[in-house]
């Protein structure tokens, strides 16, 4: 015999796991949004960038989605070009928990698909080399 009211209280634990999800989720887009990286300096610079001066994958998206959340776009692709891709992962994920939350059932996560991992994995180490490169037209992959 199945027990209903345990697979009930587990399903409502993740729903309720997911609305965290969403909350945390927003109040970091809130963050970023509201205080400019830029000028603050509670908001902590790239360990890398500052201990050797080579720029992650990922430096840069901070600044590049405060710049996105304003409707600055190109400013916004010059601290990151790949900030599209992180917008579409993040926004993917948002959407993916708001649906879990009130559904109580996932949309596919196409995200943790071992072709979409590796090819996402080659791309953010190429881009990684790329940026490092110090000469034209590399530098402007610099934030």
């Amino acid at each position: 015999m199945v027990d209903t009211s345990r697979e009930a209280t587990e399903s409502t634990v993740k729903r309720a796991l997911a609305l965290g999800g969403i909350t945390v989720f927003a109040i970091g887009v809130s963050f970023v949004a509201y205080f400019d990286p830029a000028k603050t300096s509670f908001l902590p610079a790239c360990p890398l960038l500052t201990l050797t001066g080579f720029a992650c994958p990922g430096c840069g998206l901070t600044r590049g989605f405060h710049a996105l959340f304003h409707g600055d776009i190109i400013p916004a692709l010059d601290f990151n070009l790949m900030i599209p891709l992180w917008a579409v992962i993040f926004g993917y994920i948002f959407v993916a928990l708001c649906i879990f939350a009130i559904r109580g059932r996932w949309i596919p996560m196409w995200l943790i698909r071992p072709k979409f991992l590796w090819s996402s994995l080659i791309a953010l180490l190429a881009f990684g080399v790329l940026r490092n490169i110090p000469s034209w037209p590399f530098t402007i992959l610099y934030p």
